[in-house]
């Protein structure tokens, strides 16, 4: 039985914030599903060309020594604040940011779109998908089948599915959604438990439109430990498709990955605290600055 207060969907042990957020959430999407018809959201989605292929971008081109970083573009959180001062205000510029990811070795690009508490904005997707040949990943909190359209409709390439947000149908139904819309599905982890209940749908509805993430940050605490990630890695089947997500900023970090057989790498805050978040990925890369 639900008990008062418990949101369809959602473990009863989810961490306040996570649940604010998907409250939140579930209001926002109620509103714009009053605006615009998933409909009205086909008829854009049928004027677009086929998605970029994220999943070939950051799984195509690894060897053993080899990261694919996802850089992410990211102007504050509700852990962090603003992660630097000048992005509170109107010259924030994600374009700007993505040419310079672009040009020092990104394999593809992430970008928060929640507006209320990353201060997104899905606009940003079309910009950055205009200005850089790279498939972009639309970070969200993704709880309904319209999301998932919208994405589509606003030029992504790929969406997030965090496993602490949704249950096992909801999220069987909005990976074959992403599937028929051809966009590559990140599925997120941050514990064991969400893990174990989620790997074996890894590759689901087909292999080549699935990534499992792990994300190395406490819901609770907020603390990020690199080591989350290796001690898990022994529990995926196909380490291939694995992402390790937050915590990551030196190319030691991404050497332990590589020994563990983790070549995939989301990485946002780290750049993002930086004077130049392009220069930031280079550095980590071992590779000139462009």
């Amino acid at each position: 039985m639900m008990t008062p207060g418990m949101i369809p969907g959602m473990n009863p042990d989810t961490p306040d914030t996570l649940r604010e957020i998907i409250e939140h959430k579930r209001r926002e999407v109620d509103k714009a599903k009053a605006r615009t018809s998933i409909d009205a959201l086909k008829d854009r989605i049928s004027e677009l060309g086929r998605p970029r292929n994220f999943f070939q971008a950051v799984v195509r081109h690894q060897t053993k020594t080899d990261t694919a970083i996802i850089a992410e573009i990211k102007r504050k959180s509700p852990s962090a604040g603003w992660i630097r001062p000048e992005y509170e205000g109107n010259a924030f510029d994600p374009v700007a940011i993505a040419r310079r990811y672009h040009a020092n070795g990104a394999a593809a690009i992430s970008c928060l779109t929640d507006e209320r508490f990353f201060a997104g904005n899905p606009a940003y997707i079309h910009a950055i998908r205009d200005a850089v040949p790279l498939p972009v990943l639309r970070k969200d909190f993704i709880i309904d089948e319209w999301q998932v359209y919208e994405s589509r409709a606003l030029g992504a390439d790929a969406i997030l599915l965090i496993a602490e947000c949704l249950n096992e149908s909801e999220l069987l139904d909005l990976m074959i959604l992403a599937r028929d819309l051809q966009l590559t599905a990140l599925i997120e982890v941050h514990d064991m438990d969400n893990l174990l209940r989620v790997r074996h749908h890894i590759g689901f509805p087909m292999r080549s439109y699935s990534l499992l993430g792990i994300n190395n940050r406490d819901l609770r605490t907020m603390t990020t430990d690199l080591a989350h990630t290796l001690r898990l890695v022994d529990l995926v089947e196909d380490p291939s498709v694995l992402v390790s997500e937050s915590g990551i900023s030196e190319p030691e970090h991404l050497e332990r990955l590589c020994t563990a057989g983790v070549r995939i790498a989301l990485i946002g805050e780290s750049f993002m605290r930086t004077e130049d978040p392009g220069a930031a990925l280079a550095k980590i890369l071992k590779r000139d600055v462009k």
